[in-house]
């Protein structure tokens, strides 16, 4: 089973909460986590692709990076941890998206992959002047479809001369090529966001579902399995989780216990007033799964509170998922969480024996 770290890119991580860590986002703090994951036998580092935060008290993601420059300078520190920036397709041109693929590449040879973000929060692109209108909900993935063919297309060949909907390429040309064709990976939840993962990319996430109830996120992982059986290609699920642990179970219970009663309400309505801009999205979609009020403070990411030996021991319930290729973390503080996790629960699990005993 695969290890990756969502690293935080934007201030305060993935807790909307006035009583999380509260920290803003820096180049070194990033470089810091992906070097403890490297140190770790972490396989994979994602960077995020965040236009505009949502406010409230904690000025919840008002201050972020960007996702491939910071990426870049990350593969220039570390040796063996695939990394992964995150493209919003209506920012940035395919073609150009390519090229800096390429460049990443040649400063990391082979470690490089790209996140497909088709874009969903409308006042990210509109305060640029970029969201198309209500129809690119209904279109996003036909947009995508073609932005990932053009990347392909120039990676393999060199050379594109795609005619969509869309984008028309008139003998785009890329050299140098990378090394190695990139990986692309893409986290739509919804069954049109499957499909297009099942065509198109090699890895999608998909969100963990509830507190300490790992193995609930299989009948997601299903419907990406039933997607990719249509297509003959082989895509890996790649499960989201935060880990909140502490000595105790109690201990641990307690620090999330704190975090949803100090929820910071404003930047969480900003959050639904965004979801609900797409009146059409069903309940699976990405935008209504992390909206949902029930444990919006955290996105609604699968969540494993307790012990060290209890966080080791539910990760561990993971492995046997058919479909399942490896676990995306999250921390409520990075830096501590991830020594603790290399340290102390690590160790403790079957599944990641080989990486504890190297």
């Amino acid at each position: 089973m695969d290890l990756g770290v969502f690293i935080p890119i934007a201030n305060n991580g993935w807790l909307i909460s006035k009583a999380s860590p509260q920290y803003n986002t820096s180049y070194a703090l990033n470089r810091d986590v992906t070097l403890l994951a490297e140190k770790y036998g972490f396989e994979f580092a994602l960077s995020m692709v965040k236009l505009r935060g949502f406010g409230g008290e904690t000025e919840f993601w008002d201050h972020c990076l960007e996702s491939f420059t910071l990426m870049a300078a990350i593969a220039a520190v570390t040796q063996r941890i695939k990394l992964y920036a995150s493209s919003a397709v209506l920012t940035l041109p395919p073609a150009i998206a390519a090229r800096m693929a390429s460049t990443i590449d040649s400063i990391a040879p082979g470690r490089f992959g790209i996140n497909i973000v088709s874009g969903w929060a409308e006042a990210e692109y509109a305060q640029m002047g970029l969201w198309p209108g209500k129809e690119h909900y209904e279109r996003r993935y036909q947009y995508s479809t073609e932005y990932v063919t053009i990347m392909k297309q120039l990676w393999e060949t060199g050379t594109s001369d795609l005619k969509g909907d869309y984008f028309q390429m008139a003998d785009c040309k890329l050299s140098p090529r990378p090394s190695v064709m990139p990986t692309i990976v893409s986290a739509g939840q919804s069954d049109v966001g499957m499909a297009f993962a099942a065509e198109h990319a090699d890895y999608s996430f998909c969100l963990g579902e509830g507190v300490n109830t790992p193995t609930k996120c299989s009948a997601t992982i299903g419907r990406l399995l039933s997607a990719v059986a249509k297509t003959g290609r082989k895509v890996g699920a790649y499960a989201l989780f935060m880990v909140i642990a502490d000595e105790t179970d109690e201990a641990a219970q307690a620090k999330w216990e704190a975090y949803k009663a100090g929820k910071d309400l404003a930047a969480l309505s900003w959050l639904g007033d965004q979801a609900a801009a797409d009146d059409r999205a069903t309940a699976g979609s990405t935008a209504q799964s992390i909206s949902n009020p029930a444990s919006a403070v955290n996105f609604n990411m699968g969540t494993i509170v307790g012990s060290y030996a209890s966080v080791a021991r539910m990760l561990d319930q993971l492995e046997p998922l058919e479909g399942l290729a490896g676990v995306m973390l999250t921390f409520d503080d990075f830096i501590v969480g991830m020594e603790n996790f290399g340290q102390r629960i690590q160790p403790l699990m079957a599944s990641r024996g080989h990486v504890a005993a190297a």
